[in-house]
């Protein structure tokens, strides 16, 4: 007679897990890795639960960066400007490049087809350079008003994992504003994933911040998230890629304001 479970094969299981994990960070950095390809489709809603473990390598990067370079002597200011840097080397300006698009669409455009249209015109406008330059100026300030590596790396790390915990949510609940684009193809993650990405940013936080400042930016970046709902469905009637990676930004920062106050 088989024992309870003996029929249960664990190994496909995880190595479905490992390569959604793999298709995350391929897709959310420029992270060499030796095999696969990022996600795209379906298969990107599918790994949306590892978009918070994809931010903790990115925030080790820009935490990495700022140990070192506090420990030659770089003042609190510019060594905070080189780990957001850094950061932003490590995804391409993913979510920088998405979010002056959002603000350039929002702002500039009258009717839905028009934002549509200037979302993805690869050109910067004014909206877009004074929500990307406010983005940076937050997110460093920040950094340097924390100016001790022992306070600064953890908040880093909680702040790329926690605002990549409400991405997921977003594809979910948010229909796609357009009919073609990553978005549109990805479709809505399965609701595990979007609840297992809660849960890891989570995790990563209150790891990071403890559990009180945890339970702080968690209610903020659910209001950030219901936010950066109404405001989509408003102007374009759902959500893109840029508006996924503007949701990003604002979570980032609301992390960061969470850690120094």
């Amino acid at each position: 007679m088989a024992k309870p479970g003996a029929g249960i094969d664990w190994l496909p299981w995880l190595g479905d897990r490992a390569a959604e994990l793999q298709s995350s960070v391929l897709f959310l950095t420029r992270l060499p890795f030796p095999r696969g390809k990022p996600a795209g489709g379906a298969s990107l809603a599918q790994a949306a639960w590892a978009f918070p473990i994809a931010g903790v390598l990115v925030g080790t990067v820009g935490a990495v960066v700022y140990a070192l370079v506090h420990r030659v002597g770089v003042p609190a200011w510019p060594a905070a400007a080189l780990a957001v840097a850094a950061t932003m080397a490590t995804t391409g300006a993913l979510h920088e490049d998405a979010l002056a698009d959002t603000a350039d669409g929002f702002g500039g455009g009258q009717t839905r087809e028009q934002k549509l249209d200037i979302m993805r015109d690869s050109r910067t406008g004014a909206f877009g350079v004074c929500a990307l330059a406010l983005s940076i100026l937050l997110r460093v300030s920040a950094l340097a008003s924390l100016a001790d590596p022992a306070l600064v790396v953890p908040a880093l790390i909680a702040a790329h994992a926690g605002a990549r915990a409400v991405m997921p949510a977003f594809m979910l609940f948010v229909p796609p504003a357009r009919r073609d684009g990553l978005s549109f193809a990805a479709g809505r993650p399965p609701g595990w994933s979007a609840a297992a990405a809660a849960i890891l940013g989570i995790l990563v936080t209150a790891i990071c911040l403890g559990p009180a400042r945890a339970a702080v930016a968690a209610i903020l970046l659910l209001i950030v998230l219901g936010l950066m709902a109404r405001l989509s469905l408003r102007q374009i009637g759902g959500q893109t890629g840029d508006t996924l990676g503007a949701l990003e930004q604002a979570g980032e920062i609301v992390v960061l304001l969470v850690a120094v106050r």
